[in-house]
């Protein structure tokens, strides 16, 4: 009788090649890599996006900490960390760094749907830059969310100490060194320190 191992290695993808990969295959993808964080574009490529340093790291969860606090407290929605996925309405498959969605629209869901990546698009999403990360495609799945039905986006741009706040069907704002953000009318009564996001 044979018996067949695996034995996982690594695999080093150059940024000049593109994968593409159906949604099938990235649900499989995506279950043998849990400690991967990987998304799918609607175009079927497959981007793999490597573990955040301790920096970006801490400041992630100080964000999703205080969006978790606001939740708990309103219980408004439900509030998600980055190794949540979603299969957006356009066919791609996103993991913000931090999303959140009302509870009428998570209520709507099957217990099967919410065991695996999302099927819809979050209320709320933040996506934060870390030092390695080039703005272009940030702002790119930025424009994504919105128009899968994002209502408000946060791209926070540590570099620079920048905010750029997208919302639905209206021009980007661009902010300098905000202390706080706004959950406006989508995340009522919340609001975001960026004390330890910026220090």
């Amino acid at each position: 009788m044979m018996t067949q191992t695996s034995r996982a290695i690594a695999v080093n993808i150059p940024p000049t090649l593109t994968l593409t990969v159906t949604r099938e295959q990235f649900v499989e993808l995506a279950i043998a890599n849990r400690e991967l964080q990987l998304e799918r574009t609607a175009q079927g490529e497959l981007i793999v996006n490597p573990p955040t340093g301790g920096e970006t790291g801490y400041r992630n969860l100080d964000i999703e900490g205080q969006i978790w606090l606001w939740n708990r407290q309103t219980k408004l929605g439900k509030a998600f960390n980055s190794s949540t996925g979603f299969h957006l309405p356009n066919g791609a498959d996103r993991s913000p760094d931090a999303s959140w969605v009302r509870q009428e629209r998570w209520d709507g869901l099957t217990p099967k749907q919410k065991e695996g990546f999302l099927p819809l698009s979050p209320d709320f999403v933040v996506e934060i830059r870390s030092k390695s990360d080039n703005m272009k495609p940030l702002r790119e799945k930025m424009k994504e969310y919105m128009e899968n039905q994002v209502r408000l986006g946060w791209l926070i741009d540590r570099k620079n100490r920048k905010v750029e706040i997208y919302r639905q069907s209206q021009n980007v704002e661009v902010l300098e060194n905000p202390g706080t953000l706004s959950g406006e009318d989508v995340l009522p009564g919340f609001i975001l320190d960026l004390t330890e996001v910026w220090g």
